[in-house]
């Protein structure tokens, strides 16, 4: 009799087909481990790999940004294109043409000196890329050009202009049919009032290419500094249509007809770039203040203040605003409300006085101390806010009460315009009318 398992069941026949099966099973299991091991198949479910962007993906976004009138954007997606392609001599050209166009955008000297410095470093390294093209040569051409504009000093200023004038030479040796660069000649050549030149420059950049923004930009430059207003206009609408998101553009049509005072063309101008800054989301002051300086043109002081304050509320750390509201203040005849802005300008003050002057809300807005804007040689702009600041408090002083110190503030003030502007007839004799109002109550400033 066959033995019996008695714990277990007795074992079926092997089938030859299951086997066969199973051989095939564990045969595929040791490929597909083999395949882990080796990273040749990954596990399902894994995250999809993020493709790493190029620099021309971040160039096309910059170029995106820039016709939609964003700079801001536009030079920072330019900035990473050139993280990932930092060889890229035609990057850094472009990166150095919006940088450029950008600072007219920017509130104050130092800001927009500054912009134009990081330009012209961006246009000289792609000069040092690319040695032999032209293109790279007529941006730095631009660059040192409006450096040249920025600066206050005489002497700096002749120096940027002749060597605006090299680099653009240099860029159409390279390529006399470069369009961009006989533009931009013809604005350097007006700059340094070589009409002629100026004419025939920008003549041949129409004749070649009258459909690129900056040659339009440049003919209506050279044409409103000849006077011809009408012909001015006519550039710049030409040079709209090409780029209708450049809100600069829309601010020099609007500065022209304020000019001619003809306000209510100006203010539609001025608020056609309210309303691109705002479908872009951006806060940008400039608007507001040209719009407060057609107001104060127009004896509209209230509107106007209303306006720079609005441009102070977007940037409350520009002294420049702060003097320029103080202005408005000044030419209303407030001079009460004059005295803190302009302090804030000149020599600058704390928390609690700039909070007054944007009627802020101390439990809520951020405490912000202001640096005045130093006063330079030939900074004319400054020296306005100076002079009026110290004549207002000479005007304003009583022996007694809480004007009691204005004398002493405002020869602290004269004394500084003096060093800078003791040539300057017509400044000097608004200081001195000043200080014969504080010599008149016994206090004098003191003479070295």
């Amino acid at each position: 009799m066959s033995q019996k398992y008695i714990f277990r069941k007795e074992r079926a026949r092997s089938d030859p087909y299951r086997v066969l099966i199973l051989l095939v099973l564990v045969v595929g299991g040791l490929f597909i481990l083999r395949g882990f091991q080796r990273q040749e198949i990954q596990p399902l479910f894994l995250p999809t790999p993020t493709p790493t962007r190029t620099s021309h993906s971040y160039a096309l976004e910059g170029q995106t940004h820039f016709q939609a009138g964003n700079l801001d954007k536009a030079i920072a997606a330019y900035q990473q294109a050139l993280q990932t392609d930092p060889s890229n001599a035609l990057l850094w050209a472009e990166l150095a043409q919006i940088q450029t166009y950008s600072s007219n955008l920017l509130t104050t000297r130092e800001e927009q000196r500054a912009r134009l410095n990081e330009a012209l470093q961006s246009a000289e390294k792609a000069v040092e890329l690319a040695p032999d093209d032209s293109t790279a040569h007529a941006v730095r051409a631009l660059t040192l050009d409006w450096n040249a504009t920025a600066t206050d000093d005489a002497n700096e200023r002749q120096r940027l202009l002749v060597a605006a004038e090299q680099a653009a030479t240099r860029a159409l040796q390279l390529d006399k049919n470069n369009v961009l660069a006989l533009a931009y000649a013809a604005e350097i050549y007006n700059d340094e009032q070589k009409w002629d030149l100026a004419q025939q420059s920008i003549q041949l950049a129409v004749e070649r290419n009258p459909n690129l923004m900056d040659v339009q930009r440049v003919l209506a430059n050279i044409r409103e500094t000849q006077g011809d207003y009408r012909g001015a206009i006519d550039a710049y609408e030409k040079a709209i249509s090409i780029s209708p998101n450049l809100t600069f553009l829309y601010i020099n049509v609007g500065i022209i007809y304020r000019h001619l005072k003809v306000y209510d063309v100006a203010l539609d101008y001025f608020a056609k770039a309210v309303n691109l800054n705002k479908q872009l989301g951006i806060e940008d002051p400039v608007p507001y203040i040209a719009i407060g300086k057609v107001y104060t043109q127009m004896g509209e002081f209230f509107i106007a203040s209303l306006n720079m304050k609005r441009a102070l509320q977007i940037n409350p750390y520009s002294p420049d605003l702060y003097g320029q509201l103080g202005m408005v203040y000044f030419k209303a005849r407030n001079y009460e409300s004059a005295i803190p802005a302009l302090q804030c300008a000149t020599l600058g003050c704390d928390d609690k006085t700039s909070c007054e002057v944007r009627e802020c809300n101390p439990a809520t807005d951020p405490p912000i101390e202001i640096k005045g804007i130093p006063l330079t040689e030939n900074d004319v702009g400054t020296a306005v806010y100076y002079y009026t600041y110290g004549s207002v408090l000479a005007g304003l002083y009583r022996p007694v009460g809480k004007t009691s110190g204005y004398c002493n503030q405002a020869l602290e003030v004269f004394s500084v315009v003096r060093s800078k502007f003791s040539n300057d007839e017509t400044i000097m004799n608004i200081v001195n009318a000043s200080e014969e109002i504080c010599a008149s109550f016994g206090i004098t400033r003191s003479v070295p």
